[in-house]
């Protein structure tokens, strides 16, 4: 396709609005015309003629002229007047690039700037308009169905491949580059430094007390299988029903005193652990090995996915539920939202700063792209095309001049008239 018809075709016409535009831009011409036809033949018909028809003769005379400029005027600006190569005329389709860059230049000035942007976010209450929209259940719950609709749509375009290239291509990579010695071991060091672990360790101890205490029969067959074939089998219940005995009772011990010996232990076997995962080069290359030896599993690849699944499952079927819970507490968190929005004016004062620090940070960022887009749109255009669709839009005002200036060039004509019978 050629260069000329790409450019027209940048310019869209409305049919049904461009015609509405069309017989109003001709009825305005036909006034403007009849005017300068009538103050012609008002001068043809008082030519010569002296006292009041001679008043009327001047105000005629000028009425033509000034009809005359103005109509020189408003049609150079689209074309040649009569199609004469007349110098300054033609000014949208010679010079369009011209107006374009003037016009971006204007836009950017006058309407991207930094304390305009502010004062229309702030004059537009975002988060008071927002807040008053989602008290509205009806409009709440088109949101969450909303969300929940695309969310189900994207999970739904995720697939089995995705999540092992995401794998394979990006987390194990990441994972066999990160040293893990240094993580972990600063997280350990956390953990023990603020008694995270005495809650799991309470934990385990409950339940290990528990079950010692649930299952002494169990306890002594798993040490009976274990001890010496020449062991008398009286000697051997008696051995490890004491041994059940001191397990249940050193269990209970550690339970219930929090100072107890083994957690002293523990706390300092964890406290040591976690230095030598910081400083002992080591440890650290035994943490690597072990990481290495994980990494390299096939049952982590297969797990990962698995636990995709499982996790997306879960979701679709919620979010596809009108009455699951993800919609239930998507729609309990957005109420509450919006009832601090409506409630919470300091709340809405920072929403509204945070909106227009983030309209003024894409015009600073991206502003000059987007006047740009107005340069660029109009140098694609085509002159000709371009100058007769603003004349479309805007002739019907530009009519007005040529009105104007046949009743005012009239009316200066009479004044200069009568200046001119005084002074003889």
């Amino acid at each position: 396709m050629s260069t000329s018809t790409d450019t027209i075709s940048m310019i869209t016409p409305e049919p049904a609005a461009d015609e509405a535009r069309r017989r109003g831009l001709r009825r305005m011409r036909t006034v403007a015309v009849s005017l300068l036809v009538l103050a012609a033949v008002v001068y043809v018909a008082t030519l010569g003629q002296e006292g009041f028809l001679g008043f009327v003769n001047a105000g005629a005379e000028a009425s033509m002229v000034g009809a005359i400029a103005d109509w020189f005027a408003v049609t150079a600006i689209f074309k040649h007047p009569l199609g004469l190569p007349i110098p300054h005329t033609a000014l949208i389709p010679r010079r369009k690039d011209d107006l374009g860059r003037g016009l971006e230049e204007f836009v950017g000035e006058n309407f991207l700037q930094e304390a305009v942007i502010r004062d229309r976010v702030a004059a537009a209450t975002i988060s008071a308009r927002v807040g008053a929209w989602l008290t509205d259940e009806a409009n709440a719950r088109r949101v969450v169905d909303e969300i929940a609709d695309v969310a189900a749509i994207a999970l739904g375009k995720v697939r089995d491949d995705h999540i092992e290239d995401f794998f394979t291509e990006a987390l194990l990579p990441r994972f066999r580059e990160e040293p893990i010695a240094p993580l972990a071991g600063g997280l350990l060091a956390e953990v023990v430094a603020d008694d995270l672990h005495h809650g799991m360790v309470d934990l385990v101890l409950e339940e290990l007390h528990r079950w010692l205490v649930k299952n002494p029969d169990t306890f002594t067959t798993v040490l009976s299988e274990r001890a010496p074939w020449w062991a008398p089998p009286r000697l051997n219940e008696a051995v490890t029903a004491r041994i059940h005995v001191e397990a249940v009772r050193w269990v209970t011990d550690i339970r219930e005193d929090p100072h107890h010996h083994a957690r002293d232990a523990l706390d300092q076997l964890l406290a040591q652990l976690a230095q030598d995962l910081l400083f002992d080069p080591e440890t650290q290359k035994r943490a690597e090995r072990l990481k290495e030896r994980v990494l390299a599993h096939p049952q982590v690849l297969a797990t990962g996915v698995s636990l995709w699944n499982a996790l997306r499952r879960t979701l679709l079927a919620s979010l596809h539920d009108r009455d699951g819970a993800v919609r239930k507490r998507l729609l309990a968190e957005l109420s509450t939202f919006a009832g601090r929005l409506t409630t919470d004016a300091e709340l809405r004062t920072r929403l509204d700063r945070t909106a227009a620090d983030v309209a003024v940070f894409a015009v600073s960022r991206y502003g000059a792209e987007l006047t740009a887009v107005i340069t660029h749109t109009i140098e694609r255009w085509d002159g000709k095309e371009a100058a007769r669709r603003i004349e479309l839009h805007v002739g019907r005002d530009l009519q007005f001049i040529r009105i104007n200036g046949t009743i005012v060039g009239g009316l200066v004509g009479v004044v200069i008239h009568t200046v001119s019978v005084l002074v003889q």
